[in-house]
């Protein structure tokens, strides 16, 4: 039996020549790099950074207009609300004179025309709850549709975070 070293690789020769096995001897080499260096994990938190601050913006973004949905959703419903108050009442003043009229004492479509309230009132002027940064304003004006004199009546809502919504409805005297 015969014990060969050949750059790092031992070989064993038995009694018989045809078996040979070979004993890889473990390279410990002190310049083979493990791990990673100062610089390579500097690198890696700068890119992370980078990758979490474009994720964070949009997920403030995101956060900031998801309330946007329900604003315009309670401005139609206090455009809706005004309308109806609006389209119930007749076109043609019953006792023929708009002086000293308020609100509550509306008895036309024709009063409401020119009507702006700094935040939601109920028909009785009592502020609304929640709602006083809304303005709703109203403007009644004459529409010919079909041959047939019209009453357009256009209820403004705006809020100063969103658009404003306009609401338009239509009363005709019959």
């Amino acid at each position: 039996m015969t014990v060969r070293h050949n750059q790092g690789v031992s070989q064993l020769d038995l009694a018989s020549p045809s078996i040979k096995i070979k004993l890889a001897a473990p390279l410990i080499d002190p310049l083979i790099q493990k791990g990673a260096t100062l610089i390579e994990l500097i690198i890696t938190i700068v890119i992370i950074s980078i990758a979490l601050s474009g994720i964070m913006s949009v997920v403030n973004i995101t956060t900031k207009h998801s309330v946007d949905p329900i604003i315009q959703h309670q401005a139609i419903a206090i455009a809706e609300s005004y309308l109806e108050e609006i389209v119930l009442l007749p076109i043609t003043d019953p006792n023929g004179s708009n002086a000293g009229e308020i609100r509550a004492t509306f008895d036309n479509i024709d009063d409401y025309n020119g009507l702006t309230n700094l935040g939601v009132t109920d028909q009785s002027g009592n502020a609304i709850t929640g709602l006083e940064n809304y303005t709703v304003s109203v403007v009644i004006a004459d529409k010919v549709i079909s041959n047939i004199t019209m009453k357009a009546i256009t209820v403004s809502v705006s809020l100063p975070s969103v658009t404003t919504i306009n609401l338009v409805g239509y009363r005709a005297s019959y």
